[in-house]
């Protein structure tokens, strides 16, 4: 059976979905074959599998916001991590959605589950707005640039959220029967904010940077958001059967989103480079100290103060000690010529002048 616009029967007889239980019928749509499940504590966790994905996706969206967090001066830093805390907050709802934790007899869910629509609009309305970010139309991390991101993932959670709800539950003319408004959103919106992504993302490499290798990150990426959609929507059943009810095409998907997702990181990692003007540099500072002690004897019998210590031990003079920054031969030899003696002064090595 083809996919039909507006309809989620077809995708839903195919991918356990989480909003398939709550459209198609007033029983929701099963999936021909989905992942067995098994029994925690006397408590039934569906898609053990693919919880298990979620479990690894938060920690390895936690790792990311923290690099990201880290380069202070990195463009787009501020709008990008936006992406991935969002990214972070579906997976942790999913986890519990997916698995069950959440029943979906419970009044709760719908609810939930319009929660979790709302959220995963507005991560690829995030993800469109980044890709402008790099063109610099507003300066990036300014309160302009900020709260364009924000209002405008917030309208589009909005929107979905009411889209979602109504439809479940049947209100202002929405219904879960012909649920049109919601394919859009949940389907379409998702293909259209990656497809103009990935466009000016191509644009912005080819006309801005010197450098190609971060189109291996763009290639990469868009392949596994392309494996993630070919395997749930078209080879989940087929993968189903052929592991006896193990996984499905849930698993792979929610595994290629999230490297999908990792080579969003990677790509925004190789185009940025932290501007280290005000890092705290590792050379160590090179002090001038006016003291006499440290000052050469000039011509006419004099002190001299020129900016260059050549008896420094930074211009390969003897070495100085670690209190005032003063030899003791240093120290004994300006008090031998104050006192008559000669060049080599009192100590070692003695000196072949004569008193």
């Amino acid at each position: 059976m083809g996919i039909e616009f507006g309809s989620f029967n077809a995708i839903c007889s195919t991918a356990a979905l989480v909003i398939c239980p709550l459209v198609g019928t007033d029983q929701g749509i099963e999936p021909t074959c989905y992942s067995r499940n098994v029994d925690v504590g006397g408590t039934l966790i569906f898609q053990p599998s693919t919880s298990f994905v979620h479990i690894v996706a938060i920690i390895m969206t936690a790792i990311m916001i923290y690099h990201i967090r880290s380069k202070y001066t990195a463009v787009g830093r501020k709008e990008i991590v936006t992406f991935f805390w969002l990214y972070a907050v579906i997976e942790l709802l999913a986890l519990f959605l997916d698995s069950g934790i959440i029943p979906t007899a419970n009044v709760t869910y719908p609810w939930f589950a319009a929660v979790y629509a709302g959220l995963v609009a507005a991560a690829y309305c995030c993800l469109l707005v980044n890709g402008f970010v790099g063109f610099q139309f507003a300066e990036d991390g300014t309160p302009l640039s900020l709260w364009f991101l924000r209002l405008s993932c917030l309208a589009v959670f909005g929107v979905t959220f009411f889209v979602a709800i109504a439809t479940f539950k049947g209100i202002a003319s929405f219904s879960y029967e012909k649920p049109i408004g919601l394919w859009i959103i949940y389907i379409l919106w998702p293909l259209i904010c990656t497809v103009i992504y990935i466009v000016s993302q191509l644009i912005l490499v080819f006309r801005t940077l010197d450098d190609r290798w971060p189109i291996g990150d763009i290639v990469f990426g868009t392949a596994f958001f392309a494996i993630a959609q070919v395997l749930l929507f078209a080879f989940s059943v087929t993968i189903c059967d052929a592991i006896k009810h193990y996984i499905d095409g849930l698993f792979f998907f929610t595994l290629c989103m999230l490297l999908s997702v990792m080579m969003v990181y990677k790509y925004w990692d190789s185009i940025t480079r932290e501007d280290l003007e005000f890092s705290v540099g590792s050379k160590a500072a090179v002090w001038e100290v006016k003291d006499p002690l440290l000052a050469a004897p000039n011509s006419g019998g004099g002190l001299d103060y020129s900016e260059e210590d050549t008896a420094s031990n930074y211009h390969g003079g003897a070495p100085a000690s670690l209190v005032g920054g003063v030899s003791g031969q240093q120290l004994y030899s300006n008090q031998g010529q104050k006192m008559g003696y000669g060049g080599g002064g009192r100590g070692y090595p003695p000196s072949d002048g004569r008193y």
